[in-house]
């Protein structure tokens, strides 16, 4: 199985793969798509929608308080 994996820009919500020689002989190829998580504010914006997430906060309380006594015990 050949893989082939580059980032893109897209332009007008189109994309334009040409791909590499060693396809040639393919007629058929899986596409994924993922948006570029790069962009540091995007990061950062998501952090901040995720502090303010009930499920996710109740998920890292509940981590938390499964190390409560861990983090206290000397090692």
């Amino acid at each position: 199985m050949k893989t082939f994996k580059k980032k893109y820009k897209v332009k007008d919500n189109q994309l334009i793969i040409d791909l590499p020689r060693t396809f040639e002989d393919i007629s058929s190829v899986i596409v994924t798509i993922e948006e570029d998580m790069n962009d540091h504010q995007k990061k950062i914006n998501m952090m901040r929608k995720a502090s303010k997430d009930p499920l996710f906060m109740s998920d890292i309380k509940e981590v938390n308080d499964d190390f409560r006594f861990a983090d206290s015990d000397a090692l």
